[in-house]
């Protein structure tokens, strides 16, 4: 998955407008939602790998405190 903080040059930023009224805010909220179900049901075991990956990655870069040399 992409960092958040890494840009990418084929998107733009996005804004989102302050002036909605709560009821388009909630429109475009519920298009977001069924989006992001639509998503899952097409591609649940390539997100599910890719989320699997990523904690993989995560892990492997966690460098915990070794218990025997703790600083106090």
């Amino acid at each position: 998955m992409i960092n958040a903080n890494k840009t990418n040059r084929n998107t733009i930023p996005l804004q989102i407008p302050t002036s909605w009224t709560p009821e388009q805010a909630f429109a475009v909220f519920e298009l977001i939602d069924e989006l992001r179900d639509a998503i899952w049901r097409c591609y649940a075991l390539q997100l599910q790998e890719e989320y699997r990956n990523d904690f993989q990655q995560r892990a492997a870069k966690h460098d915990p405190i070794d218990p025997d040399d703790l600083p106090f």
